[in-house]
């Protein structure tokens, strides 16, 4: 049901963020509160039937905020943001890796996440992996381990989900392309 309720309402965006990409738009999703309820619920779901313990959720900014907070709260944990370089107040970790079309940095407050803390990390969108695992080396920087991924959708032609199985096998999405 869900499933059904995010590919109807997700648009594709030619072109963007450069030529030759097929954006996957959520923002529409945001007009629809009964399947944002639902979305975070299907995350909750999906994050927990494991057995994985989870002491917080992390969320990938900017699009990881939007569901990764509410999740946070349907799992009754703190959430921790991760930001792009020069977002953040105060001390900070940082970690820079390669996106599909350039680079990034991203960082996490330092002395946030707590020794052996269990991290549930959240973005909008699986596609190369490579922000997900940038959040991870974050967390396992400040001696947080990773309780699993939880994604809104999964481009799974680009193989993202090879890259973040070292972290975690606990990886979902609730729609895949």
């Amino acid at each position: 049901m869900v499933e059904k309720q995010i590919n109807d309402l997700v648009r594709n965006v030619p072109n963007f963020p450069k030529e030759g990409i097929l954006f996957k738009d959520i923002t529409p999703l945001f007009l629809h509160p009964e399947v944002c309820k639902s979305v975070v619920k299907k995350m909750a779901e999906q994050a927990t039937i494991s057995g994985a313990k989870i002491d917080a959720v992390a969320g990938v900014e900017s699009r990881g905020f939007l569901f990764g907070i509410l999740l946070a709260q349907e799992l009754n944990v703190p959430f921790h943001l991760i930001r792009k370089k020069g977002k953040l107040p105060g001390k900070t970790v940082e970690f820079s890796y390669q996106l599909e079309y350039g680079s990034a940095t991203v960082e996490l407050h330092q002395g946030f996440v707590k020794a052996n803390e269990n991290i549930l990390i959240h973005d909008d969108v699986l596609a190369t992996g490579g922000t997900a695992r940038a959040a991870a080396e974050l967390i396992k920087m400040e001696g947080g381990n990773i309780a699993g991924f939880a994604f809104v959708m999964e481009l799974e032609f680009l193989a993202g989900k090879k890259l973040i199985e070292p972290y975690s096998g606990n990886i979902h999405s609730v729609v895949s392309y």
